[in-house]
This record gives structure tokens, sequence and C-alpha cells, in this order.
């Protein structure tokens, strides 16, 4: 089998831990995590609205996200969201964040 080399250091069971605490993942956890190779889950980071913020994305508003582009439902995958997280917040720059990452921003004031 062969190993991307950027992701020889990254250990699935941390990252499995991360995702269960719901923490945010870098480029290289996210690649691991969903099984695909590090420039694979670069080109993902930069695609227009995909959920991720400073280099890191997390792993329920990448299920939403990959939901609405693919058009499935809610999945057993993901707990179903706040009330509070449902609606985009807007920021500064004018991009509009959902799910973890909003519920964040909007506790930060």
């Amino acid at each position: 089998m062969t190993r991307d080399k950027q992701l020889l250091n990254v250990a699935l069971d941390q990252v499995v831990e991360k995702r269960r605490l719901d923490q945010a993942l870098n480029t290289k956890e996210f690649a691991v995590l969903t099984g695909v190779s590090y420039s694979t889950a670069r080109a993902w980071f930069r695609q227009p609205g995909f959920p991720s913020f400073s280099g890191v994305v997390f792993w329920q508003d990448f299920v939403q996200w990959r939901n609405a582009k693919t058009g499935l439902k809610a999945t057993i995958d993901t707990p179903s969201p706040k009330p509070e997280t449902e609606r985009p917040i807007p920021t500064k720059t004018g991009v509009r964040f959902t799910g973890r990452l909003a519920q964040i921003l909007a506790e930060a004031g």
C-alpha cells in the first residue's frame, strides 16, 4: 500500500479522537480521516464554499457541506444542528459560515 509522503506522521487514532471531541482538523488530519491524498484535501480546502477557516475544518461542517453537494439529507454521521447554527453568520468580508464554526464565532461575539 502506497502512503502519501505528506501524511506519514499523522496518526489515525489521534485524528479520530479529535473528530470525536469535535475539534478542528487541519488539512493533513482531514486527509487521513477522509482517506484522500494530501493534494486532494488541499484542493477541497480551496473550493469556494468549503467550510474551512484559517486552514482548519470541523468534521460536522464538512459532513453538512458534503451532504449539500450530493443532495443528501442529514445522516446518522452528523447530529442535527442546533437552531442557532442553522442561520448563516455573516462576516466583515461577506463570507457566511454555518455549523460548528458559526456557533464558535457567535459565542465569541
